[in-house]
C-alpha cells in the first residue's frame, strides 16, 4: 500500500546488487527497480576518472549527463543494462589478463586460482528429469592439480536415476561482483554452459570404470564420472574433471544455453619438409586420484613421420616398450577416492588422467582431463626386465586416443609404464593446420 514515489525514494539508497535482488520480489518492485534515474546515477558514479578498472579513453571517462534526455529518451531498464554490461566486461577483462601469463612446462595459464577468485567463479550441475523439473546441485568439493580441477558434488536430494534425462554443467559467476560481500548463491548470478550429458539409460550408454562394495562408477566424455549406489541404483555423487585449457573461457564467456566456441587456430608457416609430419610436440601428463598424484611428467620433442600415419591417426610414441630406460613407475596405490555426507570410499585401479599436448610453437593442441581405469590384459609380460601381468589403460575421444601398457611388479607392489602411445586424429590435425594428411 506504500505509494510508488516513496518506494522509489527508498530504492534510490540501494546499491546495484540490492536493486537487482529487490526487483525479484514482484512486478511492481521490478518496474521500480528498473528506474533509469537510479541506474544512471549508479552508472555515472562508476565512470569517474579515478576508477581505472575499465581503462577507457579520455572522452569516455567524462561524467554521463544527468539531464532529462538521458532519462526520458531511453526505455526503462536501459541504464541498468548498460551498467551490468560495463561491470561484466570489466571483470572479464581482468580475468583474461590474469590468464595470459603461461607456465613454460604446461603451456597453460598459471594464475588460474587467482583468476577464479577475481571472477567469483564456481560450478553447479543441473539435473533435469523426464517431466522437465530441474534439480540444482550447489555443494561441491574442489581439488586442484597442475592442469585441472576436480569437482565433487554429493548430497541427499538427488532425483531418482530412472527419471533423470540430462545433466548440465555450468560455470556460475556473480552478475555484479561486490568484493565487500562474501560470495553466496542468493546474489544475482549468470550461468555459462560448459557441457551437457544425456543420462537416460546411463548404465547401458556409458563406460563402467570401476566399483567398490558401495558404488559403481560410470564415465561420460568430457570428464564426467557418476557414482551409483549398488543396492538402491540411485546417484551417490557426481565428479567432473575440468582441464585448465579454455576452462575460464568456457566457465565465463558462454551463455546459459550456448557453449563458448573458441576461435579457430591460425596455422604458422612451417619450412620443415612436409614429409616430416608432426615434430617438436611436447606432452605434459598427470595421473592422480583426487588427493594424491601417481605420475607427473613432461615429455619433449615428440614427432610423427608420415609413415606413422594409419587408419586415420598419427602416432606419437612417448614411452617405448623396447627402451626400458624411459619406463616409468607410478608412485602409490592406484585408486579414486570419493565421499558423501555419510560414507567414504576408494575405487581401486581407477584414476584421473590429465593430458596436455602442445604443438611445435607451444600452443595447446589436444587437452583433456578424464577418469580412466586399469584393466588386466590376457597377455603376460615377456620382457626380460619384468615378470608379471600386463595391464592397460585406454582413453578415446573425437580428437584422439591414448594407449598405456603397465606391468605390475609383485615384489615392489607398483605399476611400471612400459608403453605409452598417443594417436591423434588426422581430422584434428587437418583442421588445426589446414593440411590434408
Amino acid at each position: 500500500s506504500m505509494p510508488s514515489e516513496m518506494l522509489l525514494k527508498i530504492f534510490s539508497y540501494l546499491d546495484a546488487v540490492s536493486l537487482l535482488s529487490v526487483g525479484c520480489v514482484n512486478k511492481l518492485f521490478y518496474d521500480l527497480a528498473n528506474d533509469n534515474g537510479i541506474w544512471l546515477k549508479i552508472y555515472s558514479s562508476c565512470l569517474q576518472p579515478k576508477r581505472t578498472i575499465w581503462k577507457m579513453k579520455s572522452e569516455q571517462t567524462e561524467a554521463v549527463p544527468l539531464g532529462c534526455a538521458a532519462l526520458h529518451d531511453k526505455k526503462p531498464g536501459y541504464w541498468k543494462k548498460e551498467y551490468i554490461l560495463k561491470q561484466t566486461a570489466a571483470v572479464k577483462t581482468r580475468v583474461m589478463r590474469l590468464a595470459k601469463p603461461l607456465d613454460p612446462y604446461t603451456g597453460l595459464p598459471f594464475k588460474n586460482k587467482e583468476a577464479m577468485k577475481v571472477s567469483g567463479l564456481s560450478w553447479i550441475i543441473v539435473l533435469k528429469d523426464k517431466n522437465g523439473k530441474e534439480h540444482v546441485m550447489e555443494k561441491a568439493n574442489l581439488s586442484f592439480k597442475d592442469t585441472s580441477v576436480t569437482i565433487l558434488w554429493y548430497g541427499t536430494s538427488w532425483p531418482c536415476l530412472d527419471v533423470v534425462s540430462t545433466l548440465k554443467l555450468f560455470g556460475v559467476t556473480p552478475l555484479l561482483l561486490d568484493q565487500s560481500r562474501p560470495s553466496n548463491k542468493n546474489v544475482p548470478r549468470r550461468r555459462s554452459l560448459i557441457a551437457e550429458y544425456h543420462l537416460a539409460n546411463l548404465t547401458e550408454s556409458s563406460v563402467a570404470v570401476g566399483a567398490d562394495r558401495l558404488v559403481q562408477l560410470f564415465s561420460l566424455n568430457p570428464g564426467l564420472l557418476v557414482g551409483i549406489w549398488k543396492e538402491k541404483n540411485e546417484i551417490a555423487f557426481v565428479m567432473v574433471s575440468l582441464h585448465y585449457h579454455q576452462l575460464l573461457e568456457r566457465s565465463i564467456l558462454g551463455s546459459a544455453t550456448v557453449q563458448y566456441a573458441p576461435p579457430p587456430n591460425t596455422p604458422v608457416l612451417d619450412d620443415i619438409d612436409p614429409e616430416y609430419g608432426l615434430h617438436d610436440y611436447n606432452l605434459h601428463l598427470e595421473m592422480h586420484g583426487r588427493s594424491c598424484t601417481y605420475l607427473r611428467g613432461t615429455f619433449r620433442n615428440l614427432f610423427c613421420r608420415k609413415g606413422d600415419i594409419a587408419n586415420g591417426y598419427l602416432r606419437l610414441t612417448v614411452v617405448s616398450l623396447k627402451d626400458n630406460r624411459k619406463h616409468l613407475p607410478l608412485v602409490g596405490t592406484l585408486g579414486l577416492s570419493w565421499e558423501t555426507d555419510v560414507f567414504k570410499g576408494n575405487v581401486k585401479d581407477c584414476y584421473v588422467m590429465n593430458l596436455t599436448l602442445l604443438d611445435e610453437i607451444g600452443e595447446p593442441f589436444w587437452c583433456f582431463s578424464a577418469p580412466v581405469c586399469v584393466e588386466v590384459s590376457s597377455k603376460t609380460s615377456g620382457l626380460y626386465d619384468y615378470m608379471g601381468h600386463i595391464y592397460t589403460t585406454n582413453y578415446a575421444d573425437s580428437e584422439g586416443k591414448v594407449c598405456v601398457k603397465l606391468v605390475w611388479l609383485e615384489e615392489t607392489k607398483e605399476y611400471i609404464i612400459v608403453n605409452l602411445v598417443l594417436y591423434v586424429s588426422t581430422k584434428k590435425v587437418n583442421k588445426w593446420y589446414g593440411t590434408n594428411y
